[in-house]
């Protein structure tokens, strides 16, 4: 002990000048960020699927995407038994398709930047127009009264396309102003579906924007006359004070367990009311001059195109839409972080844990007729104070739990008697199956009872996706994505009576891995966390942790300099890091250290990363391994998963590549701004 409080001088020290390195390499981060990819005959992206299943109007149809193929799966039904009768090449990573007739189906390529609009007449079917649309699209639906027949896509502000020469006279279209602040940041692109132009990549009506970022679900009332968009990743209305500003007083304890005092760290405040608290009620309201709206849902007319609705505080990552087509009541289902919650571990010294409760659940009610917006957290069962790290648990108990748990929560449908909602649980191997009636329950917290509900529940393969409801067989379509098949579930006895296995080029390292990211049974305590709740398909949740350990002993940096950026590399790492951003998992393949100030140089799994004192690099395999404690200190997990299993996460985690960068020119070729970039990140230049 007396030679650590020695060097608590020397360990602050590096840590201020460590913050100031850490500036300088975010802002060149940011400044040039090259595609990094994995050497191999298949590149894994972990393109999230929105909408992947669709019956054709007169469900005599079911089309599904195939992700990691590139096509569109057709079969044919005939009393509820499916035959394969094409598979149509697409574009990359197709992640929805919505058929806009009985003969016409639309597929949106989330890599590709492209919907692909699929004659299923032809023989064979196939593809007979592409249209060009903005940075990443997720979802797509169809909507208008009269003669007006749109076609409605979600994209980001960003993009090759929206900038391109051929729709400059589009409203909405033209330079997305990535460094102008405070701008509207979602996008939903607007084609005439009955005639989306003649140019090459189409011509959109126009481009709508709204003032939240990075959309994803969209939905269309039942008289095809207001759409709902949704932001994917939305916010919580959390904000970082910095270290300077704080001055010592951020929340928490002043030092960790062995009695070494934290460096200089900011703290997480939350929006309550008016007043921005910290984790300990500390109200910091002078040092935020900004606003954080937090706006989820917008909903527009699809003839006029005037908003005519905003919704806050749905969800902090809404991933699909549904509308009860009798109450006219919008489903979102949702996660809720909690990340003003600070510290990992077992919450002893620190007073607090995030173990087992960064993500919650939920299905939120939006009534358009009040305006009313209504969280539904659909696991109440869970006792949230019940860790497995106690030394006294009740580890039958909280395992338990596990059975009547949701995760991940993704498609949904409607049943056309407004009665029923089924609910793809991706992280459960579950299709959750409620009374509409009692989700939209204004005392649904008193009177919803998880565990009499779990009863209900559908078992699936692992990932239910998405899911098609055909009535005239009373049946369920359900596309599972780890083993990338479609099941067809009887709602008889809510059993699977078939599986059709979908062709996939996928490497068996990236099959065998991906459960570790979202099987929250497999990897947490109580079934509702997992890997994916900050990570979601791989990427971040655009938000800011406080994962320090105060229960967690002083580490020895053992990571290196980077010969790239010569910063001062820390001698010691605090367990009490204070607020960090995740960590996206693409391309951590060439990322180098982990956990931006390298934590995972050794760790848990009791590997040494790096190659002191060679100078040689780390290990990005190796540091991966040392996450392997983040499944007990944070999921909540009894003990951690196996180190084989471990092993089979990073084979997998480590191929996850970046997508294409949507802001360089189509032919590759770099302006001004970005040459300058690349040219001091490479070090070529430094004047």
């Amino acid at each position: 002990m007396p030679a650590i409080l020695a060097n608590v001088r020397k360990i602050m020290s590096l840590m201020r000048r460590s913050a100031a390195g850490f500036a300088l390499l975010f802002s060149v981060v940011l400044t040039v960020a090259p595609t990094m990819a994995v050497a191999g005959d298949f590149l894994a992206f972990e393109s999230g699927p929105v909408r992947p299943v669709a019956l054709t109007p007169d469900g005599n149809t079911l089309l599904a995407v195939n992700t990691p193929d590139n096509h569109l799966e057709i079969f044919s039904i005939t009393d509820g038994a499916l035959t394969k009768t094409a598979s149509v090449p697409v574009g990359m990573e197709p992640v929805s398709v919505v058929a806009r007739n009985n003969g016409e189906a639309w597929v949106v390529n989330f890599l590709s930047d492209s919907v692909s609009v699929v004659d299923l007449t032809a023989t064979p079917p196939q593809v007979v127009r592409t249209l060009l649309v903005g940075d990443e699209p997720r979802d797509i639906q169809f909507a208008g009264t009269g003669t007006i027949d749109r076609a409605f896509i979600t994209t980001a502000h960003r993009g090759q396309h929206r900038e391109h020469p051929s729709i400059a006279a589009v409203p909405g279209a033209g330079d997305p102003g990535l460094l102008t602040p405070s701008i509207p940041r979602l996008d939903v692109w607007v084609f005439d579906a009955k005639n989306p132009g003649s140019s090459v990549g189409g011509n959109p009506i126009e481009i709508l924007s709204f003032f939240s970022d990075s959309p994803r679900p969209l939905a269309v009332t039942p008289d095809r006359t207001t759409v709902y968009v949704a932001a994917l990743f939305s916010g919580n209305q959390t904000a970082v004070i910095g270290a300077g500003q704080v001055q010592g007083n951020a929340p928490g304890p002043s030092d960790d367990a062995d009695g070494v005092p934290r460096p200089s760290v900011g703290a997480i405040v939350k929006l309550y009311g008016s007043a921005w608290l910290d984790a300990d009620g500390t109200d910091w309201s002078s040092f935020v001059n900004y606003d954080l709206p937090d706006l989820d849902v917008f909903a527009f007319n699809a003839n006029t195109l005037d908003t005519v609705a905003e919704y806050k505080g749905v969800g902090t990552i809404n991933f699909n839409m549904a509308i009860n087509p009798v109450t006219n009541n919008v489903y979102v289902s949702n996660t809720d972080a909690h990340n003003e919650i600070i510290f990992e571990g077992p919450g002893i010294h620190g007073g607090s844990t995030v173990q087992g409760q960064a993500s919650k659940t939920r299905i939120t009610v939006i009534n358009p007729a009040n305006g009313g917006v209504s969280p539904k957290h659909l696991n109440q069962h869970i006792d949230y104070s019940m860790l497995h790290t106690d030394a006294d648990a009740d580890h039958a108990a909280i395992e338990a739990q596990k059975a009547h748990s949701l995760a991940t929560p993704l498609e949904m449908v409607v049943s056309s008697d407004g009665a029923t909602i089924y609910m793809a649980a991706y992280g459960s191997a579950k299709v959750a199956v409620f009374n509409a009636a009692d989700i939209e329950d204004v005392n649904f917290a008193t009177n919803f009872d998880p565990t009499a509900e779990s009863a209900n529940y559908i078992s699936t393969g692992g990932g239910p996706a998405g899911i098609a409801l055909d009535e005239n067989n009373n049946q369920l379509y359900v596309l599972t994505r780890f083993a990338n098949q479609i099941e067809i579930i009887d709602l008889t006895n809510n059993s699977i009576v078939a599986t059709h296995s979908l062709h996939s080029p996928e490497p068996q390292s990236v099959v065998d891995g991906r459960q570790f990211l979202y099987d929250a049974n497999a990897t947490s305590g109580n079934g509702e966390m997992n890997c994916a709740s900050c990570h979601p398909f791989g990427e971040w949740d655009k938000l800011v942790w406080n994962l320090g350990d105060p229960d967690h002993s002083i580490a020895i940096n053992t990571n290196n300099a980077s010969p790239a950026l010569p910063l001062p590399i820390d001698e010691f790492i605090h367990a009490m890091k204070g607020p960090m951003a995740t960590q996206s998992l693409q391309g951590l393949a060439v990322a180098g250290a982990m956990h931006w100030r390298g934590d995972r140089g050794t760790g848990p799994a009791g590997l040494d990363s790096c190659s002191e004192p060679t100078g040689a690099d780390c290990s990005e395999a190796l540091q991966f391994l040392n996450f392997i404690g983040a499944f007990e200190g944070l999921s909540g997990k009894w003990g951690t998963i196996t180190m084989s299993e471990m092993i089979a996460f990073k084979d997998f985690a480590l191929q996850i590549t970046i997508p294409p960068g949507p802001i360089r020119a189509l032919d590759n070729s770099l302006n001004a701004a970005q040459q300058d970039g690349a040219n001091r990140f490479l070090l070529s230049s430094m004047d």
